[in-house]
């Protein structure tokens, strides 16, 4: 379906457009009030390198954009392949007696067993539509080896690595 005006953009198609785009999936947590925040996100980005900075996309809907203003810090783990029911944990499909297991780093939890940890202070929020942007500067960051969970066309995939012998870099 080919549309132009973006008057007329119907929001089911748009999102089958933007899922065309393969993302990795990471789940923001935080702390307020002494209680554990958490969500699945696949809306996150890097910003800048100096300083370094990331971007999380939250609905305004959430729980999460309720809390972020307050606690003003977020952690966000990259999930590995392993970690899809936690996605699933995190991403409203809440499941009883899943075990959640947490780290922590600068006060704020995180995903053990995550492929990469990085704890964020809020710097800038921004009104964008139906979700707001919460723009993160990096206090801690970490990482490890492993594969991606991966989100694609409204489901979970896998990174498959191929070699290609004859590979040519122009």
């Amino acid at each position: 379906m080919e549309q132009t005006d973006q008057s007329k953009v119907d929001p089911r198609e748009f999102r089958r457009v933007l899922g065309r785009f393969a993302s990795g999936v990471t789940v923001i947590t935080t702390v307020h009030e002494g209680s554990i925040h958490g969500m699945t996100a696949n809306a996150f980005v890097s910003v800048s390198l100096d300083p370094p900075l990331v971007l999380v996309s939250v609905g305004n809907w959430s729980n999460m954009n309720k809390t972020l203003p307050h606690s003003k810090r977020y952690g966000v783990s990259i999930l590995s392949d392993k970690q899809t029911d936690l996605s699933k944990h995190f991403g409203e499909r809440r499941k009883e007696g899943i075990e959640i297991p947490l780290v922590w780093h600068h006060e704020i939890p995180l995903l053990d067993g995550a492929l990469a940890h990085l704890v964020c202070r809020v710097v800038g929020e921004h009104p964008a539509g139906d979700h707001a942007l919460y723009i993160g500067q990096v206090e801690y960051l970490s990482y490890g080896d492993g594969t991606p969970l991966l989100f694609y066309t409204g489901t979970y995939r896998n990174l498959e690595v191929q070699l290609w012998d004859d590979l040519y870099i122009w």
